[in-house]
């Protein structure tokens, strides 16, 4: 909306050329700001340091990664017999070692197989052994 009157401080800059900005050159256009945000941080140094203190630093509690297992399915053990990416043992079943892998029991297995792993699930196991393969722990 437009202003029907203007400030009463205008006259007094009245021939002053700068209009109390100081040099010409200050106040010109956004160069000026020192940026968006925080950026230019030096040039509002005194602000940050007065009003936000903890804006600099770390802060908070970030707990450890976790140590927990990965998850792989029986059926994704079969694709890989079937895939053709297994090698076989002397009594001609499949050998795979799984470090850092709990086995699960979805899906089915086709062929026997020796699984080495960190944990398995219970029907993981019933399912195995049905077939003929065998469950280490490691």
């Amino acid at each position: 909306m437009v202003r029907r009157y203007r400030k009463r401080s205008r006259k007094k800059y009245l021939g002053s050329r700068s209009c109390g900005a100081g040099n010409i050159k200050h106040r010109r256009g956004k160069g000026s700001r020192g940026g968006v945000g925080y950026g230019g941080g030096k040039n509002k140094w005194t602000y940050i340091v007065k009003y936000e203190p903890d804006h600099f630093g770390r802060h908070g509690f970030v707990p450890p990664k976790s140590s927990r297992l990965k998850d792989i399915n029986l059926w994704e053990i079969n694709n890989m017999v079937e895939g053709g990416k297994l090698k076989k043992d002397s009594s001609g079943r499949f050998i795979v070692e799984l470090m850092g892998y709990k086995v699960l029991g979805s899906g089915k297995l086709n062929s026997p197989v020796s699984i080495k792993a960190t944990s398995f699930s219970k029907s993981a196991v019933d399912k195995i052994k049905s077939f003929g393969g065998d469950a280490k722990v490691e």
